[in-house]
């Protein structure tokens, strides 16, 4: 009982901000995003203008509605966007691939390919209050190929959401609520890509300085394509700690809990910049979204500089679906 007890206390001080904690989140508009201000620290961007691409690249790759930069307590930045590898890959955000409507397959994700798309709508509410920060929008799946009528495939409603927790780390909530009027419905197709929350790391990190470990116990060269509830991506860094990295969790009533990952391996492009972690609910099984009705899909992080080992993102974890 005494045990039960003390691991209660440890998971509600890890769920919530830590007692007089003197850096508050807040949230400050840009003319290309909200920014997440952690004391006078930006630490994360929701960007809202879409981002161009560089002279010479396909006009389709441009975007908006992604998470970049995420940045360490130190303000170490962990994400990358528009690698040459895959002009596509936009830091932390929902890359949904194939799907199936009306007989058709859509992509949402590879934009060159012209058949859809994901971008930011609108913001439907700002909230900043005991020292967390939260905001929702609107991010709009369009069906490039559709009738007029029908473009419009999915209305997805993202809550980020940015407190301080335990050990100068900071937590950030990532969690989707979307939903079609299609008739027919969507059924995004099984593909070892698709969904949930999608990674893409910092150009320094690479096989020889960075390091992945799922709450299974797989480490990179073993973690693709297996299940898990949480995922740690750590490397080298110019924190003082010499390392920063975050943890990536999924919700126990997510699809497919607990759930799929890509992982690429070790040997995939260059040296640097070629770590991307995704949960991707529809890796073994397809899912089929009927009109009308919500899904959610819920995530959080831990943002962290030094290492984080297994039973502290196991914690986390248990406190995260408690």
């Amino acid at each position: 009982m005494i045990i039960k007890r003390v691991l209660s206390g440890l998971m509600l001080a890890i769920l919530i901000p830590i007692a007089g904690f003197s850096q508050k989140v807040t949230l400050k508009e840009t003319a290309t995003g909200i920014d997440f201000m952690l004391g006078n620290q930006r630490v994360l961007t929701y960007q809202t203008a879409v981002e161009p691409v560089p002279e010479g690249v396909k006009s389709d790759y441009a975007k908006s509605g992604f998470i970049h930069p995420l940045t360490s307590p130190s303000g170490q930045v962990l994400t990358r966007i528009q690698p040459k590898d895959h002009y596509h890959h936009y830091g932390i955000w929902g890359p949904w691939t194939r799907a199936t409507i009306g007989g058709r397959e859509v992509d949402f994700w590879n934009l060159a390919d012209q058949k859809g798309r994901v971008d930011f709508d609108r913001v439907i509410a700002e909230k900043e209050a005991g020292g967390v920060a939260e905001l929702t929008v609107r991010q709009k799946h369009i069906d490039l190929k559709a009738p007029e009528n029908e473009k419009l495939a999915i209305s997805e409603d993202l809550t980020i959401k940015v407190m301080p927790v335990d050990k100068g780390r900071f937590l950030v909530d990532y969690t989707s609520n979307f939903s079609t009027k299609l008739k027919d419905g969507i059924l995004l197709d099984a593909y070892r890509y698709g969904g949930g929350l999608g990674f893409r790391a910092t150009e320094v990190w690479g096989s020889d300085n960075s390091t992945v470990l799922t709450s299974e116990g797989k480490d990179r060269k073993a973690a693709d394509g297996t299940e898990a509830k949480w995922v740690i991506i750590q490397g080298e860094s110019g924190a003082p700690e010499g390392k920063s990295g975050l943890l990536i969790m999924s919700h126990n009533t997510n699809k497919a809990f607990p759930e799929p990952l890509r992982v690429w391996p070790e040997e995939n492009y260059e040296r640097k910049g070629n770590v991307f972690v995704e949960f991707t609910p529809i890796r073994h099984e397809s899912w089929e979204i009927l009109p009308n009705k919500r899904y959610t899909l819920k995530y959080r992080m831990i943002v962290f500089d030094g290492e984080m080992t297994a039973e502290e993102a196991e914690s986390y974890w248990r406190a995260f679906v408690k």
